[in-house]
C-alpha cells in the first residue's frame, strides 16, 4: 500500500513539473520576443504548480500515516512478552529474526567459549573475547539496511585479513576505545539501533572442554566436534575453565524478568549448554517463574550428537543443569526431501525424529511436547522456520502468563489480535 501512494505521488510530481515547463517555456519565448502572453500559458503553469503543491502535501500525509502507524507499531511491541534466548550459533541468530518482529522485549544471551575461525584469531591475538556470535545475533536484530549487512558479513578472501569478517573488526575496533567487553557490545548495540539486548554470557576468558565417554579429555570448542569423531567415543559431559566465571548482572537480571526463556537452537555441547555451566545462570534460570522452552535441532550434528534423540538432547541439559526445568519442547515433525537430506547424509548428519520412547519419557519429566512443520528450507539448506516457531512461542507465553494476569488481559486480546496467536 505505501509503495502505491509513493507512486502515485511520484507520479503527480513529475505531471506537474511536466505542465510548468509547457507553460513557462513559450511565456519566457513570448516575453523575450515581446509579444503579448495568452493566459492559456498561465494556467498550464498554473495548474502544474497546484498539481506540484497537491502532491508534496500527499507526500506529507503518508508520512504522517506511516509514522503514526510505526509508533503505534512500536507501542504494541513494548507489550509484548520479555523474552530471553539462550545459545549461539546460526540457530540463535535465525531463531531471533523471527522473534524481533513480535516484540522488542528481547535479550540474547550467548556463548562466548568460541575459538576457532576470525573469532579465535582475534581472541588469541588481541585477547579479546570472541565476537563472532555475538556479531550474528547483533544482525539479527539490527535495523540495518541490506547493504550494511551484507558489508558487517563479508569476510576477506585474502592477505593477513583472509577468513576475517568486516562484522568481527569493527567489534574488536569498538573493544579498543571501550573500557571492557560489555561495554563494546553495548555501543554496537546503540550504534546498529538493536531491537532489545545482546549480551556475552560472561566477561571472563573461559575455554571449554569436553569428557568422552572413554575418558579422553578434548580441549577447545572447536576441537570437540573433530577429535569425537576421530577417537570414536561419544560425549560424557562438557565443561569450562575456569569453573567459577560469572555472568553480568544484566544476564541475571533479564532471566528473573522473563516471561519465557529459550534454550536453541543450536549445538547442545558447544552452543546451548556452554552457557549453562557460567555461575549462576543456572540458578537464576530455575529461580525464574518464566515459561523454560527447548527447541529442538532439527538435524543431528556430527561430532557432537550422532544418533541423538529428542530426549537424549533434552536429556543432556537437564545433566548438565542437575536438575530438570525444562517446560515444553519444540520439535518438528516435517519430513525432509530426501534431495535435501542427501548433502546432510553425506556429512554425517541425520534429521532428529520423535518417537513413542520418546515422548513417554519426556512426558514423565512433566515436559509438553509441541510438534509441527519448523523447517524452511532455503538453497538447500535446512533451517527452522523463525516466523512460524515464533509465532507459536508468542501464542504460548500469551496462553500461560497473560491471559491469567489481571494487569495484562487487555494486552493479551490486543496482542492476540494482532498477532494472530
Amino acid at each position: 500500500m505505501k509503495g502505491i501512494e509513493n507512486k502515485k505521488w511520484c507520479a503527480g510530481m513529475i505531471i506537474g513539473f511536466i505542465f510548468v515547463i509547457i507553460g513557462v517555456g513559450p511565456i519566457i519565448f513570448k516575453m523575450l520576443e515581446m509579444k503579448l502572453i495568452t493566459p492559456y500559458y498561465f494556467s498550464i503553469v498554473l495548474a502544474g504548480m497546484v498539481i506540484i503543491i497537491v502532491s508534496l502535501v500527499r507526500r506529507n500525509r503518508i508520512n504522517e500515516i506511516v509514522n503514526h502507524k510505526k509508533i503505534n507499531e512500536e507501542k504494541i511491541l513494548k507489550k509484548a512478552p520479555k523474552i530471553v534466548v539462550i545459545g549461539g550459533g546460526t540457530g540463535l541468530s535465525i531463531l531471533l529474526r523471527g522473534l524481533k518482529q513480535f516484540t522488542t522485549n528481547l535479550t540474547a544471551i550467548v556463548t562466548v567459549a568460541d575459538d576457532g575461525g576470525g573469532s579465535g584469531v582475534l581472541r588469541e591475538d588481541l585477547g579479546m573475547l570472541p565476537p563472532g556470535d555475538i556479531r550474528n545475533c547483533i544482525l539479527a536484530l539490527a535495523d540495518t539496511e541490506p547493504i550494511m549487512e551484507k558489508l558487517l558479513q563479508y569476510r576477506f578472501t585474502e592477505g593477513m585479513l583472509k577468513g576475517q569478517s568486516f562484522g568481527n573488526l569493527l567489534i574488536a575496533a569498538m573493544n579498543g576505545i571501550s573500557t571492557n567487553f560489555e561495554e563494546t557490545i553495548k555501543k554496537i548495540n546503540d550504534v546498529l539501533a538493536v531491537t532489545g539486548k545482546v549480551l556475552p554470557v560472561t566477561l571472563e576468558d573461559i575455554t571449554l572442554y569436553a569428557k568422552l565417554k572413554n575418558g579422553d579429555v578434548i580441549k577447545g570448542e572447536s576441537q570437540i566436534p573433530l577429535k569425537t569423531k576421530e577417537l570414536k567415543s561419544e560425549i560424557e559431559e562438557v565443561f569450562i575453565k575456569p569453573n567459577n566465571a560469572k555472568p553480568p548482572q544484566e544476564c541475571i537480571e533479564a532471566i528473573y524478568e522473563a516471561d519465557v526463556i529459550i534454550l536453541g537452537p543450536g549445538s547442545l555441547y558447544t552452543s546451548i549448554i556452554p552457557n549453562l555451566l557460567v555461575k549462576d545462570i543456572t540458578k537464576a534460570i530455575k529461580k525464574s517463574v518464566a515459561t523454560k522452552v527447548y527447541i529442538s535441532n532439527v538435524m543431528t550434528q556430527p561430532g557432537e550428537t550422532d544418533d541423538y534423540s529428542v530426549y537424549e538432547h533434552v536429556e543432556a541439559i537437564i545433566g548438565h543443569m542437575k536438575k530438570g526445568v525444562i517446560d515444553y519442547v519444540f520439535v518438528n515433525n516435517e519430513e525432509i526431501p530426501s534431495e535435501i537430506l542427501e548433502k546432510y547424509i553425506t556429512d554425517g548428519a541425520k534429521p532428529i525424529q520423535i518417537t513413542e520412547k520418546d515422548r513417554k519419557k519426556l512426558r514423565e519429566q512433566g515436559i509438553s511436547i509441541i510438534e509441527d512443520s519448523f523447517v524452511n528450507i532455503k538453497k538447500k539448506y535446512i533451517r527452522h522456520d523463525a516466523y512460524k516457531l515464533s509465532q507459536l512461542l508468542i501464542k504460548l507465553v500469551l496462553e500461560e502468563k497473560y491471559s491469567t494476569d489481571k494487569t495484562k488481559i487487555l494486552d493479551y486480546y490486543l496482542l492476540k489480535d494482532k498477532f494472530k496467536c
